[in-house]
């Protein structure tokens, strides 16, 4: 993982590089006749020269996928360069030119090369080539002449990751875990169990709802940019947590996109497969909301948090094709154009066909996606922000490039298997750990948000949504923020995934008025 800058003093050049699937981040741009780059935004605010206007079309990605993706960023003029690219910047350009960026490493083209040229061997051989390609990337990122620590949360990735670091130590791992007395957002026993069978030195906290509420005012510090995926508060106090132990901790982050671990990856081809044939679907959206959950059940199978499933299935009933499907699977908010004032909603690798994959299978095209979108602009994003807000380097082994490549190689049939996900990585995990200490739905490590701001974050959240103060601010049409509120508040509807992209907005907004 790296961001660095290169000035070559004898062609007089400046070179910007990031690393393969985008870990660490680099922001660039121009400020009237200066060149202004850093891996922080608020390194190039106290530039002289800085005079930052927002960008409201970033704003609409922002309220789509809770994060604002590359290449754009909050600000006018100022972007972010793209994984596995180089970006060469004489000292001769004019002001406001900037070269196009050349890419040195492609997940485009891994995916099409592994695909293309899938691995002949069998399951026995695919096993036996993933655990060695796991165990090289983690012994790799085992290297520090400091102390070393991982995140274990109990769940697949995690736990293999931390059961190979086990394997090649010869003393007890340093492992980290959250826990929350909410029932339902609670992973620590979990952890817990997995670290006392490898024989680790485990450290657990767990926290109240008040002091992860009172990480929340640090959140637009911390981020630099708005950022609303909410599972930021456990990332942070986990962080928080490894710190007090370790400088560098590992993470299984990487594991659902590689080996299609996500709801979408299984359950996403067979939904459409159910209705993409129907005439009319967009009839059925409305009739569907008034389905049962039992009678959703017995149609298309169980799913876990069946509420917010309920809904997000009635949504895609309209949409026209898979592609369709999944842009509607990743947004929050469906028409941010329409709530941000004069703004249009800019192009991204999810909305333009030419930037995909050349892949046929729409599994796969899913976690295409996610790799290059949701991964370095959600994902990594939260584990480096959160990390580094506290000092704590951290580390992805499954990112490793091989790995990457390995993973794409595999036929599908490797990863799902009897409606889950990442059958080829939990043989792997199930020789260092029983299967009964994985096995269960997967939960996301995520808050009740939704509870808190019913709750005890009424308050703050009804300051920052003050429709007069919407208005005399200018960016957001206050009515429909307005209609989910009230909504959220008497219960009628879950609406916190669009709340908080506009709250964490306010709250930013609020840090660079002061």
């Amino acid at each position: 993982m790296f961001a660095f800058a290169l000035w070559d003093r004898k062609a007089r050049v400046l070179h910007l590089a990031r690393d393969r699937l985008g870990e660490k981040p680099l922001y660039y741009g121009w400020m009237d006749k200066v060149f202004l780059f850093a891996s922080e935004l608020k390194a190039l605010r106290v530039h002289p020269a800085w005079r930052g206007e927002i960008n409201r079309d970033a704003l609409t990605l922002l309220l789509r996928h809770n994060c604002v993706p590359a290449p754009y960023s909050i600000y006018k003029g100022i972007y972010k360069l793209l994984p596995g690219t180089l970006l060469t910047l004489p000292l001769s350009a004019k002001a406001g030119e900037i070269p196009e960026a050349v890419s040195y490493w492609s997940a485009k083209v891994a995916v099409e090369q592994g695909t293309m040229a899938p691995f002949t061997g069998n399951e026995t051989e695919a096993i036996e080539k993933l655990e060695q390609l796991l165990r090289d990337a983690i012994k790799l990122r085992m290297e520090a002449d400091v102390p070393l620590g991982a995140f274990l949360s109990g769940g697949i990735d995690s736990s293999t990751v931390v059961a190979l670091m086990q394997a090649q130590s010869e003393r007890a791992v340093k492992t980290f875990s959250i826990g929350f007395y909410e029932d339902g957002y609670n992973e620590a026993k979990h952890a817990k169990a997995v670290a006392h069978h490898l024989g680790t030195e485990h450290t657990e906290l767990y926290v109240t709802s008040e002091e992860a509420m009172a990480v929340i005012p640090r959140l637009p510090t911390l981020w630099d940019e708005p950022f609303s995926d909410s599972s930021q508060i456990p990332t942070f106090l986990v962080s928080q947590l490894a710190r007090q132990h370790v400088t560098v901790s590992l993470s299984g982050d990487g594991g659902d996109e590689l080996f299609a671990g996500y709801n979408r990856h299984f359950w996403g081809r067979r939904i459409w497969k159910n209705i993409g044939w129907m005439p009319g679907r967009w009839l059925m959206a409305k009739a569907l909301t008034s389905l049962s959950p039992q009678a959703l059940l017995n149609k298309i199978g169980p799913l876990p948090q069946m509420g917010d499933k309920l809904q997000k299935l009635a949504e895609i009933l309209a949409v026209e094709s898979p592609e369709a499907m999944y842009k509607q699977l990743s947004s929050h908010w469906k028409m941010p154009e329409s709530l941000v004032i004069n703004a249009k909603e800019p192009p991204t690798v999810i909305s333009d066909k030419h930037q995909w994959a050349n892949v046929s299978d729409f599994t796969q095209r899913m976690m295409y996606l996610d790799l290059v979108t949701y991964l370095p602009d959600d994902i990594l994003v939260k584990v480096d922000r959160a990390s580094m807000g506290v000092s704590l380097e951290s580390r992805v082994p499954l990112l490793d490039h091989r790995l990457v490549e390995f993973a794409w190689s595999v036929p599908l049939s490797f990863n799902l298997r009897q409606g889950k996900g990442k059958w080829l990585l939990r043989q792997v995990l199930y020789r260092y750990v029983p299967k009964e200490l994985i096995e269960r739905p997967k939960m996301g490590f995520g808050i009740p948000i939704d509870e808190w701001l019913r709750g005890p974050l009424r308050d703050w959240a009804e300051a920052l949504l003050n429709p007069a103060r919407l208005q005399r601010e200018g960016f957001f049409n206050h009515a429909p923020i307005q209609e989910k509120w009230l909504e959220h508040q008497t219960g009628k509807r879950n609406w916190h995934y669009y709340l908080w992209d506009v709250l964490m907005f306010q709250a930013w907004l609020e840090t660079q008025c002061h």
